[in-house]
């Protein structure tokens, strides 16, 4: 039973997760202490055990509520099934439009090799992202709601393409009845103010990419002349930020081996006027900057640090969104996001300059999972991938089963577990224990902003059962 739970003390608070249920519940340390113990079936036992350390009746009184919690199903709560749509085969819901194989700047982590990905420079052409758009339209059967990412590269050196795939889309959802969200990942160096204008006029989502502090940023993503970028480029995203009244965008940094200490990157983004935000680990193999397991204490430190800067910021009254931090604990995501996550390779695809079809962005370039393309569909054989991918949930990963984070990160990235272990379903270990920190940190975020509210020392969040 004990399997089905999550214990550990952040922020000074012991926190208990039932893993199945989403269940979180904030408990003093005799219940936590009787957690080491107790399977839902042993008050004598834990009684017995803990009988020298606290009042018998105490205890008694902790059991009767824990059962109580057991009776609600907030506490060793049934394991989940796989739900039956998974047998299915799944629906096109996302395309991300590799618009450009290349870039204007040279970041050094850069997956993608600048751009090329593993091939040569090319733009996106106006033929191959309308056959992108039918190409989702066709598969997605009834769904209404779908999404494209113009990505790269950079997408905004190849702005024609930009705007004829949006006029398409939007002259293709009054004919179809299809509604799209569209987003944009820029790194913001071509930003101007007739573009700018335009994403806000064709209410385009934004990504924006940037490393936090000025040394961090020009340090990692000088221009493709070697020069620095950060003035440009903080200039260019404050205009267009303040342009739609501080909406409808994220911005997003990343940290390496070279800047561990990226509380004060975050820092530097929320301190520039920016409140919506997030900071992601590297996730590079064999490079100086990638992480390393050596550097997970400082990286768990890190992020105690930064979940107290956060909490800071709130109770100064100068909050902000931080990506990992904000969780939904009553109204999570359904049964299947839980399961698989972003649904790269069954639902989500990455569409290539040329046209060539990928499970997602990451994979573009790595030949053997080229899956076919948008003019001819898939070829022979691709659909066994897509079906592996579709299958490769949580319960299907033998690391993942008895992992108490499973329903939080859905298993990882299938990327990264290719990158490191050549099999999707073999998580990226030392991206699987900082996301397990993380998810410590924004439990206790979501902890102590709750009890803040309500002013008491325990409490519960149930999940629902989406």
């Amino acid at each position: 039973m004990r399997k089905k739970i999550h214990k550990f003390v952040q922020n000074g608070m012991y926190i208990l997760l039932d893993i199945n249920s989403g269940a979180v519940h904030v408990i003093d340390e005799m219940i936590y202490d009787i957690m080491d113990y107790f399977d839902g079936e042993n008050d004598a036992e834990v009684i017995a055990s803990l009988v020298k350390k606290y009042n018998e009746a105490d205890l008694k009184e902790a059991l009767g509520e824990l059962h109580e919690l057991m009776k609600l199903n907030q506490l060793f709560a049934p394991d989940i099934g796989v739900p039956p749509t998974f047998k299915a085969k799944g629906l096109v819901k996302s395309l991300c439009l590799m618009t450009a194989h290349d870039c204007n700047m040279r970041c050094k982590y850069c997956f993608g090799d600048t751009g090329e990905y593993g091939g040569e420079r090319q733009l996106m052409s106006e033929e191959v992202g309308k056959a992108a758009v039918e190409y989702i339209i066709s598969h997605s059967g009834l769904r209404k709601h779908c999404e494209i990412d113009f990505f790269g590269g950079e997408p905004l050196i190849n702005m024609p393409l930009v705007k004829a795939v949006t006029e398409y889309v939007r002259k293709r959802e009054k004919e179809t009845g299809k509604v799209f969200k569209l987003t944009l990942t820029t790194n913001g160096l071509a930003l101007n103010d007739d573009n700018i204008k335009w994403l806000n006029d064709n209410n385009i989502s934004l990504v924006l990419s940037t490393d936090g502090r000025r040394e961090t940023h020009d340090n990692m993503r000088p221009d493709c002349g070697g020069q620095p970028t950060y003035d440009r480029v903080m200039k260019n995203f404050r205009r267009c930020v303040d342009s739609r009244n501080g909406e409808n965008y994220y911005m997003r940094g990343t940290y390496t081996a070279e800047n561990l200490d990226f509380t004060k990157d975050v820092e530097a983004m929320a301190d520039a006027g920016f409140d919506i935000l997030s900071m992601e680990p590297v996730v590079l193999k064999d490079s100086p900057y990638g992480l390393t397991d050596d550097m997970l204490p400082e990286i768990f430190a890190e992020y105690d640090r930064l979940t107290e800067f956060y909490l800071k910021r709130h109770r100064e009254g100068k909050g902000f969104f931080f990506f990992h931090f904000n969780m939904d604990l009553s109204n999570g995501p359904c049964v299947a996001k839980r399961l698989a996550g972003c649904g790269s390779g069954h639902e989500y695809y990455a569409v290539a300059a040329n046209g060539d079809l990928y499970p997602c962005h990451q994979f573009v370039g790595r030949k053997k999972y080229k899956l076919g393309d948008v003019f001819t569909d898939l070829d022979e054989g691709a659909e066994q991938i897509t079906s592996y991918f579709r299958e490769s949930h949580v319960l299907n990963k033998e690391k993942c089963r008895d992992c108490w984070a499973k329903f939080f990160c859905s298993g990882g990235c299938h990327a990264n577990a290719d990158l490191f272990n050549n099999d999707i379903r073999i998580p990226y270990e030392t991206g699987c224990a900082i996301q397990k920190k993380r998810l410590e940190c924004a439990l206790a975020v979501q902890a102590v902003l709750a009890l803040e509210k309500i002013g008491q020392k325990q409490f519960t969040v149930a999940a629902s059962d989406c």
